[in-house]
């Protein structure tokens, strides 16, 4: 009869060449990094809900100068390593400007020693985050007077205007 071979148990590390092992782990690694990377970016999004109401209602939300929607109002926001300024504007009213207030995400800190995740999060404005997610503003009267000027004197060459007005 015939001789049998016994057949070896040989696990996949131990099948796989040197190379083969060396690419493997590269590959391992990169993905590893890759996950590990821009975790503020991952975990936590790039917009923060924030909710913009006034007093009186009905006042025109700008955010960095571009028409956003009326209050009361609840919008996305993208969050900025810059300054994110918002503007309530209503006829007859005060326009007012106030500047979003921002904290540090610590999930950021998930990035460790990558300088491509902290670079990731930080273009994507995930490396800060909206800490107030309510903003209620009172817009003031706009103060108009009514004056009568007794004279008014233009000079075009000096480019000047003289109102005079009587006191009562």
């Amino acid at each position: 009869m015939g001789r049998h071979r016994k057949a070896k148990r040989v696990g996949i590390f131990k099948i796989l060449k040197h190379n083969e092992m060396k690419n493997l782990s590269t590959i391992l690694l990169a993905t590893t990094m890759l996950f590990m990377s821009s975790c503020a970016t991952l975990f936590t999004g790039t917009k923060d809900r924030i909710t913009f109401n006034s007093t009186p209602s009905g006042a025109t939300i700008y955010i960095d100068g571009v028409e956003q929607c009326k209050t009361p109002c609840t919008m996305k926001v993208k969050r900025s390593i810059n300054d994110t300024d918002v503007e309530f504007k209503l006829d007859g009213y005060e326009t007012r400007l106030i500047t979003l207030s921002k904290e540090f995400n610590v999930v950021s800190i998930i990035n460790l020693g990558n300088l491509l995740g902290w670079g990731i999060d930080a273009l994507s404005g995930a490396v800060m985050k909206y800490d107030r997610k309510t903003y209620d503003i009172t817009l003031d009267n706009k103060k108009t007077s009514m004056i009568n000027p007794t004279r008014i004197n233009i000079d075009t060459q000096n480019n000047i205007v003289e109102l005079y007005v009587a006191e009562n």
